[in-house]
């Protein structure tokens, strides 16, 4: 999917767990269509940054989506302007049911007719997600409760995921699986930010990269140019 105009906009952010500095003044952008990848090591402040965006974080700096500053915003209303957090670990509620968690995720919904269209629409991408509709959603695979956090972010009606490791503890079937499923739904119109610890996964379906090192931005460029990096390749590909 070709990029549009900047869809969000991060500017100078820092983010502080007590005395010790987590993400230290970073930028990027996210153009409308990208697909963008915050790769490093972990614990350099690629997980802070989604959870600063979505307001889950305090912070200094600027964060706007669509222009609009997003700092002082409450997680629900900056998730009612599209903007979904697809966390680390998935954050199903394993007591409820299937339908019960994509339930939740319509919450934004302004219409019942809205909300079908979001239960056909994440049906047809999961068809699994169909047929275990009334089952716990703690009785699930590891892929399948990766497909419900999607389409639970996706009920919404969101044009933003905010994607936090998204193959954690899959298998490598399971991982192209969901890479599969990620382009997809980048080419139905949703731009994605992507936490990966896997660089090379997250590299190659990347329109643009950013690569984190102890809570600075190290590097920056488009997903073919990191993967040829030798920094990167050194650092985090194993060549």
């Amino acid at each position: 999917m070709s990029a549009g105009p900047a869809l969000l906009e991060v500017k100078d952010l820092a983010v502080s767990y007590g005395g010790i500095q987590a993400v230290k003044g970073i930028s990027l952008e996210v153009r409308q269509g990208e697909i963008v990848a915050l790769v490093g090591a972990n614990g350099a402040g690629k997980s802070s940054t989604l959870r600063a965006i979505s307001g889950l974080l305090p912070y200094a700096g600027e964060v706007r989506h669509e222009g609009t500053l997003l700092r002082g915003l409450p997680p629900h209303r900056i998730a009612a302007r599209g903007i979904a957090h697809v966390p680390e670990g998935r954050g199903i509620f394993a007591n409820l049911t299937v339908a019960e968690n994509l339930r939740l995720g319509a919450w934004p919904c302004r219409s019942r007719a809205a909300a079908a269209r979001g239960y056909e629409r994440v049906f047809a991408m999961f068809p699994r997600l169909k047929e275990r509709s009334r089952q716990p959603s703690g009785t699930l695979s590891g892929g399948e409760q990766q497909m419900l956090a999607l389409g639970r972010a996706l009920m919404s009606g969101a044009g933003l995921l905010l994607l936090d490791e998204p193959s954690m503890g899959l298998s490598p079937r399971l991982v192209q699986e969901i890479l599969a499923m990620l382009a997809d739904i980048n080419r139905q119109g949703v731009t994605i930010l992507l936490v990966e610890q896997n660089a090379n996964m997250a590299l190659r379906m990347a329109s643009r990269g950013y690569v984190f090192g102890s809570g600075l931005l190290e590097l920056s460029g488009s997903g073919p140019e990191l993967l040829g990096d030798p920094r990167v390749r050194k650092a985090y590909l194993g060549a």
